[in-house]
């Protein structure tokens, strides 16, 4: 079976995405029976559309010498916004990976709308648009009839998403934590080793993990993010960020640390949602975890999910993700599985 992508955004995660689908192509004949063909591709630049198939490796080589796909040969044009890309292209999958955006989730969010109205199935790791219009999206794509996977939304390449939605499908989840934000959790690991605050940012900042305004990150809203899309997508709750109750990391001090450690425990950025006679609470905030909580022992670099429910009991499932790939390999696996 073929299917058609329109791949909207071009950045880390598209690309490694486009890299993927060049790889594995074959692999995900011979298992699934798809052959995934990209008829449209758009970035910062412009777009270009082609019903028979764009060239994988023209655009990666395109982007590879700082071009965009404005200067795609013959199909690129630079005026041509994503959602009129979207509007005009024969594509069966949105796949929107660009940047997140949480003021008003543009451009994603009117792509999305665009891709449910023409049909079209979409996968994203595109935190933005679920964000703040979880609920209208779904609503939309029950209407046509078309689904929206997304589980590169939350920590990445670990299935996150499916565990909760899929797995636990029939359980009542009563609990969820996740350590869901690599920086912090790597700039926590190297203070409960002894380095300030400030020496921690600043080499996570150095060796890439953290941004230059790591602000996102270190007040805890990346976590609250992906709350809100667990607790919509997972618990089932409709849920934004109004809901939640947030603190960062920046008042965690050295002597905190001592103390936690004197009382055999870690402090780690908890993203919990908890159940309690019907009511959910959810907060993002710096915890003391007793030393053998499954959280507790997740080191710098990883990121860790905890579900509890009524009839599976407590499942744990952690990754190490230091490049692009795991997501981008979420946003392939989320391809797939629409056809699954």
């Amino acid at each position: 079976m073929q299917v058609r992508l329109a791949v909207i955004g071009l950045g880390n995660v598209g690309r490694r995405f486009l890299e993927l689908v060049q790889r594995k192509r074959a692999v995900i004949q011979q298992r699934f029976d798809l052959d995934l063909i990209v008829t449209a591709a758009g970035d910062t630049s412009g777009g270009a559309e082609y019903f028979k198939e764009l060239d994988v490796a023209k655009i990666l080589e395109l982007k590879a010498s700082g071009k965009g796909m404005a200067a795609y040969p013959t199909h690129g044009r630079g005026e041509m916004n994503m959602v009129e890309l979207v509007r005009s292209c024969a594509a069966d999958v949105l796949v929107e990976n660009t940047l997140t955006n949480l003021t008003d989730g543009e451009p994603g969010l009117s792509t999305m709308r665009e891709a449910i109205g023409r049909n079209m199935h979409i996968a994203t790791a595109n935190k933005g648009p679920l964000v703040l219009a979880y609920q209208e999206l779904f609503a939309l794509a029950a209407k046509h009839k078309v689904k929206i996977l997304h589980s590169a939304t939350v920590a990445g390449g670990l299935p996150v998403v499916n565990i909760g939605r899929r797995d636990l499908g029939v359980s009542d989840i009563t609990k969820f934590e996740g350590i869901v934000n690599g920086t912090t959790n790597h700039i926590l690991d190297a203070m409960a080793r002894g380095e300030s605050y400030e020496s921690a940012l600043k080499h996570a900042q150095e060796i890439g993990i953290a941004e230059a305004d790591p602000t996102l990150d270190v007040d805890g809203w990346d976590a609250a993010n992906k709350l809100v899309i667990v607790a919509n997508a997972c618990l089932r709750r409709p849920t934004t960020l109004k809901d939640l109750r947030v603190e960062g990391i920046r008042g965690v001090t050295q002597q905190d640390f001592q103390a936690a450690q004197a009382e055999g425990k870690v402090i780690k950025l908890i993203a919990r949602g908890e159940s309690h006679l019907g009511t959910w609470k959810f907060t993002v905030r710096p915890e003391r975890l007793d030393a053998l909580h499954p959280l507790a022992r997740v080191g710098g670099g990883y990121m860790a999910v905890l579900y509890e429910s009524d009839i599976n009991g407590q499942i744990f499932a952690q990754i190490k993700e230091d490049n692009p790939y795991p997501t981008a390999a979420a946003v392939l696996r989320d391809v797939i599985n629409i056809y699954q």
